[in-house]
């Protein structure tokens, strides 16, 4: 069980350090951008073979 732990923790550095790379870290963000950044560390190997997971969100605008 600890084996599976230590796999999923080096999983999701390398989606860290994906977003790093990707530059996901800086400037406003939003709902877009926050799901983006989520899905690419989740993604965690796979955005080196070829996935870009991108998260695409309409906030509904409040009515007047």
């Amino acid at each position: 069980m600890r084996i599976v732990g230590i796999l999923v923790a080096v999983w999701l550095v390398i989606g860290l350090l994906a977003g790093l790379q990707r530059h996901y870290y800086s400037g406003a963000v939003s709902c877009a951008k926050a799901g983006t950044v989520a899905a690419t560390i989740a993604a965690g190997p796979l955005n080196y073979v070829g996935a870009n997971p991108t998260i695409q969100c309409h906030v509904p605008q409040p009515s007047k």
